[in-house]
């Protein structure tokens, strides 16, 4: 399975798709190099990386990108607690507006799963 598949799930085509439509040769970036070269590295597991994108993520204040992998580390197996201390300790370095806001958009994430999900990761 692609690592794009195993963290976008059903929403790879759309997801995809979007990032064409900004640009087609930073689409081949994104998908080739970022996913399956970096992101399919042996080194550390698909969820470790994932608590990290979401450090960074948060770090950037980019909250569409943020939420893509808020789910994708839930999709590949990262507990909700993993996920919340993941958020809980980027406030410590990132401060808290950006930590709240962080936790806001999980919650978001998490409601959108819906309650047969939410148990998932």
């Amino acid at each position: 399975m692609s690592v794009r598949r195993a963290l976008w799930g059903e929403k790879e085509e759309a997801i995809e798709r979007a990032l064409r439509e900004v640009d087609e040769d930073l689409f081949r970036y994104i998908r080739d190099f970022a996913y399956e070269e970096v992101l399919a590295r042996p080194g550390l597991d698909l969820k470790t990386r994932e608590l990290l994108a979401i450090t960074a993520l948060i770090a950037l204040g980019s909250p569409k990108e943020l939420a893509t992998h808020l789910e994708g580390a839930l999709r590949v197996g990262a507990r909700e607690e993993e996920v919340r201390e993941a958020i809980l300790q980027s406030a410590l370095f990132l401060g808290f507006p950006r930590a709240l806001a962080a936790m806001k958009l999980f919650q978001k994430v998490l409601r959108s799963r819906g309650p047969a999900d939410a148990g998932e990761g």
